[in-house]
């Protein structure tokens, strides 16, 4: 099925580029950006995110089903996805700072 036509991607390259990105770091955090990148791609309209973000959960959960993941992988996962957000979230407030506006 073509799920970007403005760069004509299907959702057999997409699911192929997750499973890569899976096989490198079974627990990396997948976005639809990520996955453009490794097919060497950009988003164009970006119409395509929101199916290409319910491919990613698709494929995630079968690849970690076939895995066998434990409870203790999982929470391991969750606890480094936390520690992101809170970097990322610290980032945003430093910038939004008046003091550092450029004009």
């Amino acid at each position: 099925m073509l799920v970007c036509s403005c760069n004509y991607i299907t959702d057999k390259e997409i699911r192929q580029v997750i499973t890569d990105l899976l096989d490198q770091d079974c627990w990396q955090l997948i976005v639809p950006a990520k996955v453009y990148h490794a097919m060497e791609k950009r988003g164009r309209c970006c119409g395509c995110f929101p199916n290409v973000v319910d491919i990613i959960i698709q494929t995630t959960e079968e690849y970690h089903a076939r895995r066998h993941s434990t409870e203790a992988e999982t929470f391991d996962f969750l606890s480094r996805l936390k520690q992101f957000h809170e970097e990322n979230r610290r980032a945003d407030i430093e910038r939004r700072q008046k003091s550092h506006r450029a004009a």
